[in-house]
């Protein structure tokens, strides 16, 4: 089945979870007092990059060597990039003054720092309270989604709504796609999925996202494969509108009985 899904779509792997795994380590070289300040300067160039220097040194209170040496091995890491600085900004002659920004590695690296700090969240939400508040909390996170898009689905052809459902999530960072599936139906394709670590020890997000893009299209969808379980994408099987209608109608008549 899995790699069937793969095939349907279309094998991309936009943004793939081993990318922040294998990034975020480069943080953890470092021990002790070393360790801390090479990720303050890290998050100072996240943060206020692209940045000189000798801003870094001013703003951290490091003398220069210092600063080379912390970005020596942030730029040797992948974490950091050399920028030239524009000609506006620079003073007198001689060689253009060095910036320093933020590269995709780097920042998927404190994007697993923040992973790190939710699923430890979650879990003392669920010791102190119970899986049903992980549960609550997660449905609560695609409240704003649902709100946003249900209402103006119902405006929306029927044959466009999984369309414009992934055009929606692609611009929250999702990478989204919509294509017709083989069996019937559409399929929805999700290439990147930003809580992907979170959502592997706490499958309550991936279920509420999925009862959220049922409530939205107003059809019924499964879940084929998910990201946080591995697979290269997260498909979801859209049932097609025709199928849902004829369902309601048959509950409909025998409500009426």
């Amino acid at each position: 089945m899995r790699s069937s899904v793969k095939h349907l779509c279309d094998g991309k792997e936009i943004g793939h979870t081993d990318v922040v795994k294998n990034m975020a380590g480069m943080m953890n070289t470092e021990t002790g007092a070393e360790h801390s300040t090479r990720a303050r300067v890290a998050r100072l160039i996240l943060e206020h990059g692209p940045i000189a220097a000798a801003a870094l040194g001013e703003r951290l209170g490091l003398t220069p060597a210092a600063v080379r040496r912390h970005l020596d091995a942030l730029l040797a890491d992948g974490m950091i990039e050399p920028r030239a600085a524009r000609a506006r900004v620079q003073r007198g002659r001689g060689r253009p003054a060095k910036l320093f920004a933020i590269t995709d590695a780097g920042r998927s690296a404190f994007e697993h720092a923040y992973d790190d700090l939710a699923g430890s969240a979650l879990r003392f939400l669920a010791e102190r309270m119970g899986e049903e508040a992980v549960a609550d909390f997660a449905r609560s996170q695609v409240a704003a989604l649902v709100e946003r898009l249900a209402p103006a689905m119902r405006e929306v052809p029927a044959d466009q709504r999984v369309r414009v459902l992934a055009e929606a999530l692609s611009a929250d960072g999702y990478a989204a796609s919509a294509s017709k599936a083989q069996l019937g139906g559409e399929q929805l394709c999700q290439h990147h999925c930003p809580v992907a670590h979170v959502a592997a020890d706490f499958p309550q997000l991936c279920e509420a996202e999925t009862e959220a893009f049922a409530e939205i299209l107003g059809t019924p969808v499964q879940r084929l494969a998910t990201i946080a379980h591995g697979d290269g994408v997260c498909t979801t099987h859209v049932s097609p509108h025709a199928l849902s209608e004829a369902i309601h109608k048959i509950k409909s008549k025998e409500t009426g009985r």
